[in-house]
């Protein structure tokens, strides 16, 4: 469903009709939705990871994700070259 077809309400009306036990799918963007993962790798590079992070003053998670959505975002701008 796209984000123009949804219905806006305000946050007490979801909430009262959540609490009601409406269906909300009309209500909530599934696009913008999260995904938990997970994800092995080798203790020396969580080591080096959290190095990284400490240096900038982030999280190890904040890092990660902020690599994946660069090295995500290049590669569409590449792909969009060819």
């Amino acid at each position: 469903m796209n984000s123009e077809n949804k219905q806006a309400i305000t946050a007490e009306e979801f909430d009262s009709k959540f609490s009601a036990g409406e269906d909300m799918t009309k209500h909530v963007d599934w696009s913008k939705a999260i995904k938990r993962v997970s994800l092995d790798l080798p203790v020396w590079s969580i080591k080096e990871l959290d190095k990284e992070a400490e240096r900038r003053g982030i999280t190890r998670q904040s890092l990660i994700k902020t690599w994946i959505i660069d090295r995500l975002d290049a590669a569409k701008l590449a792909q969009r070259a060819v």
